[in-house]
């Protein structure tokens, strides 16, 4: 088994964390406190990123990607975690469901967010519907030629600054020996096409900047054409999406993690209280020893499930595994930061109280901790018959 990065690899994860620190860092307190992105800085990062050869890097060379292999990417996404969601939203790694893109949606909605020309945001959770994706009441009817969505989304990242949605919704219900389920269909949609609006949603102390909005359907009337993927097959396009998704998740709560701990190491390191650095207390020097271990198992697990995905294994379970425990590893590492930097921690003159107020949605958004469990022992008790 090889541990150690590739010189290339190891060039790619030089190469984003200079970035970040450079073009994204600068940026981080004024957007913390403003809640916005600025349109010049958002551009700005995003043709940075275009000129460094990085934006749609998890997408194939074919249709104009940089054909990053999934560890390749998964170290991408390990630095981006390190800074604002809000502004390296804008580094660009369109939704990858977007290859199921066919004929004339290519052109119009695949090459341009590959090339940095439109912007996507992925619409699947509702008021009802987060967990329970099932559950989704916004529905899409025929009526002729044409298909008229109804109903709303909420939580939609990235909908303020999007150009077009790709979008989940119930297009039929099958009878099945558990009951009811509900069949989904993809629809890609343009902001701007009538009976659809997208409206501001909640305000979030995690992440600040990083907007979610609403969608409201009043008979939204969409052409074949805009179904993505197979009518009544959304399910499975959403399936793959998670996956990805959820390393994703893994892997930026790894990279922010190993940035709130370089912060508790020095702090540990420079702190002083009865003579000596806190970090010479056991009380500290354990804790600094906790959180560096659990932080490597983290990205140990992700990157090996993210090989699985390279190697063509089944990664269902271990993209779980590495989603739950990267994630509740990172509330621990942000705490115990927080803790040893004592009141202090608690002030905005440090990013320390950022970082733990980030923290707490990865445990919740893109499946939460107690989902990951069931698809961990739904994977593990199954075979068995139970």
């Amino acid at each position: 088994m090889q541990f150690g990065l590739t010189d290339e690899q190891q060039m790619i994860v030089d190469t984003v964390r200079s970035f970040v620190e450079r073009e994204i860092y600068p940026h981080e307190d004024a957007v913390e406190r403003s809640g916005e992105v600025p349109k010049d800085i958002a551009e700005e990062i995003k043709h940075k990123t275009i000129a460094l050869g990085f934006y749609a890097c998890n997408f194939p060379e074919e249709v104009g990607g940089a054909g990053l292999s999934h560890v390749d990417f998964a170290l991408v996404e390990r630095e981006l975690g390190r800074g604002s969601m809000a502004l390296n939203h804008f580094f660009g790694r369109p939704q990858n469901i977007l290859m199921a893109c066919e004929g004339d949606q290519r052109e119009r909605y695949l090459l341009p967010a590959v090339r940095g020309e439109r912007m996507d945001a992925l619409a699947m959770t509702e008021p009802d519907a987060g967990s329970d994706v099932r559950g989704m009441k916004c529905s899409a009817m025929r009526d002729g030629g044409d298909w008229v969505l109804n109903g709303s989304k909420h939580f939609i990242s990235g909908a303020d600054h999007a150009d077009f949605f790709i979008v989940f919704v119930a297009t039929g219900v099958d009878e099945t020996p558990r009951g009811p389920k509900k069949r989904i269909t993809t629809f890609l949609v343009d902001r701007g096409t009538p009976g659809f609006e997208v409206r501001d949603g909640y305000a979030s102390v995690s992440h600040r900047g990083y907007k979610n909005c609403i969608l409201d359907f009043d008979n939204c009337r969409l052409p074949d054409a805009q179904v993505l993927g197979e009518v009544d097959g959304g399910f499975a396009v959403m399936n793959e999406w998670l996956y990805a998704t959820r390393i994703t998740v893994a892997t930026m709560s790894v990279g922010r993690a190993r940035r709130c701990f370089d912060y508790a190491l020095n702090y540990a390191a420079e702190r002083e209280q009865f003579g000596q650095p806190i970090g010479k207390f056991q009380g500290v020097s354990f804790q600094i020893a906790d959180m560096i271990t659990e932080i490597d198992a983290a990205d140990l697990l992700t990157l090996s499930a993210a090989w699985r995905l390279d190697e063509g294994l089944p990664a269902n379970r271990e993209i779980a595994s590495a989603k739950v425990y990267a994630t509740e590893m990172l509330a621990r590492v942000t705490d115990a930061t927080l803790q040893i930097y004592g009141g202090m921690g608690l002030m905005s003159d440090f990013p320390i109280e950022r970082f733990w107020r980030d923290a707490r949605v990865e445990r919740i958004w893109d499946g939460t901790s107690e989902i990951q469990r069931h698809i961990i022992s739904r994977e593990l008790l199954r075979p068995l018959g139970a």
